[in-house]
């Protein structure tokens, strides 16, 4: 029986560490990761994650979406890949909340980059 074809991923925090490399099957879906990441958040880190809501995966320029998996992302997977991919952490900021229809008081958490470039 051939096993499923497999990609060897790390993640970057926002603070340059990495967690990983671990392997995962195409199959596993960007909310399993998101979940991966918060159970191996380093412990002496203040303002970890709590929940997959608090954080956001990017490759290659592109938000990760919860429901699709590794294979629909069109990470490279299988024979291609030669190497360790990296994903990118971003967490929404500490008491941010998600914009609910009010945008007098919310923060809004944006599908986008947020960087500034002086």
């Amino acid at each position: 029986m051939a096993t499923p074809p497999s990609i060897e991923l790390r993640f970057r925090l926002p603070d340059g560490n990495d967690i990983g490399p671990n392997n995962y099957t195409e199959a596993a879906n960007v909310a399993t990761l998101k979940e991966h990441v918060i159970e191996q958040w380093p412990k002496d880190k203040e303002n970890g994650p709590k929940t997959i809501k608090d954080v956001k995966l990017i490759y290659a320029g592109h938000v990760l979406e919860n429901h699709r998996t590794l294979a629909e992302s069109r990470l490279p997977v299988g024979d291609s890949l030669t190497g360790v991919v990296t994903i990118h952490v971003v967490l929404r900021p500490p008491g941010a909340r998600i914009n609910n229809g009010d945008q007098r008081n919310d923060v809004e958490w944006r599908e986008g980059c947020s960087c500034s470039i002086l």
